[in-house]
Parts: C-alpha cells; structure tokens; sequence
C-alpha cells in the first residue's frame, strides 16, 4: 500500500526533489504539496514544478487531502506551520529543517508527545553513520588530541554552523562529558588565540553551489585522523528522508532520529 505523502516547502531547492523521487520511487501517494500563502508558484502542480509532469496536487497554503507522512524541509517559521498541521490531523512528522531556537525545539518535542516525529540534522545514510563514530574515536584518541570541524555549503544557506556541524560536536562533547555547546570555539582571530583544551574549533564555509562537506578533525603533535563526509547531491538527504517517511508511517508518538530509523547505535 503506498504512503500517503505531504511535503512542506514543495516548491523549494529539497521539496521539489522530494516531489520528484517520492514519484519515481511508486511507494508513495503525493496528496499536499505546501507552500507559504503569498508564494508566487501557488497553485501550480507540484508535479510539473519538480519536473516529473502533472501529479494533480497543486502548491497550497492548506493540505489538500489526508497524509500518513509530512515531509518538511523548509525554514524554522515554515517547520512550526507544519508542526501544527501534522498535530491538528495526527499526522506523522519527517523533517531536516534547522537552525531551530530553543522554543521551537520546544515545540518540537512537545507534538512528539502527540504524533511520531522523526527530527535529524542530516538525513543522509552515510551522514548518521558518521554521527555514530565521531564521539567514539574522541574517546578512543583521548584528550591529547585536538577536535576541529569544518563544514562547507552553498552560499544561500542562512544558518551557521550547519546544523549537522553541531551535531557531531554535541556527539562529541557527550563522549568526552564536556560542555555543549560550551566546548565550541567558533573561528580564531586576534593576538591571543592560543588553542585551549577541551574545546572544538568550528568553522563554517560558504561558496557557490556547494551541497555538504563535513570534516572532523583530531590532531596531536606527530599525527591527525580525519573523519569526513561529502554530499554529492540533495537527493543523498532526499532519499534518507524518504526512508524516514516509510519508517515512521504507523508509529507511535515520540520523538525519534535517524538512528532509529537506521538501526543505529543513538
């Protein structure tokens, strides 16, 4: 039986390559396509906005017709628009959107006593693999070994670091029971900034049309052992998010990661 899918942020970089996998993939009924109401694409099928031909669902301010999923990707004020919806009509929650406040997390994890939500940084497989890892090298290198992280995006990503950046350092500082996100030093600069211990230099790139790169570093006098990981294309986050999508169809609420939904260690 195919999932019935809503996306937010439909007309969106992600929510049109949402739109278009969700199709090829004939697991999924596309029946909400949702944008912000003064969006100049309202009303326009979603289908033919993604590229794959009419799919009849039009880009709404309002859910068309009852999903079993949402999937959102979209900005915080637009994730907490979902959030509503999906807690109004009891509808499960997938959503990569970050830069989250404290009271929008909040919220987040308040629905989760409501619906099941599944929340992630990164969607990507091979993304979550690296969440797993980070922590446990720090603690098999040991304090000796200084931790910086880099992470690159294109140049119309607004918050930073990156989401998923924060991420491996809070998986980080929980292993080594340091401070987060107290441990972060974000960027150097000036005449006195010598590296202190337990912390994690942070450093966030923006240029062109690049889609993720994510690099930890641990470094001690005589060697470095870097971890990484490059996101080719959206579609890498897309087809996580899909998986989600088939997980989290008939589960209870809660409030769940990636890890969950891999089978990973959390």
């Amino acid at each position: 039986m195919q999932t019935r899918l809503a996306v937010n942020g439909a007309a969106g970089r992600m929510g049109r390559r949402i739109v278009a996998l969700a199709a090829e993939t004939g697991d999924f009924e596309l029946v909400a396509a949702l944008e912000r109401p003064d969006h100049p694409q309202i009303g326009h099928d979603a289908g033919e906005l993604a590229g794959v031909g009419p799919l009849g669902v039009a880009l709404s301010p309002e859910p068309a017709g009852a999903a079993d999923v949402m999937i959102d990707f979209s900005l915080p004020e637009g994730a907490m628009r979902a959030l509503e919806v999906c807690t109004s009509t009891k509808t499960a929650l997938v959503t990569g959107t970050t830069g989250l406040n404290d009271e929008q997390a909040h919220k987040l994890e308040h629905a989760a006593n409501t619906i099941a939500v599944v929340h992630e940084t990164n969607m990507s497989v091979g993304m979550n693999v690296l969440f797993t890892l980070v922590g446990q090298v720090a603690q098999l290198l040991g304090e000796q070994y200084d931790i910086e992280i880099t992470e690159a995006h294109h140049r119309f990503k607004k918050d930073a670091p990156s989401g998923s950046a924060r991420t491996l350092a809070r998986r980080i500082c929980q292993a080594m029971n340091w401070d987060f996100p107290g441990a972060m030093v974000h960027g150097r600069s000036g005449p006195d900034a010598l590296r202190r211990p337990g912390t994690i230099g942070m450093h966030a790139l923006r240029a062109g049309d690049i889609t993720g790169l994510h690099s930890v570093i641990y470094s001690t006098l005589g060697e470095t052992v870097t971890l990484s990981h490059t996101a080719h294309s959206r579609d890498t986050f897309v087809h996580g998010a899909l998986r989600a999508a088939r997980w989290v169809k008939g589960r209870p609420a809660g409030l769940y990661g990636m890890a969950e939904v891999l089978g990973l260690p959390s």
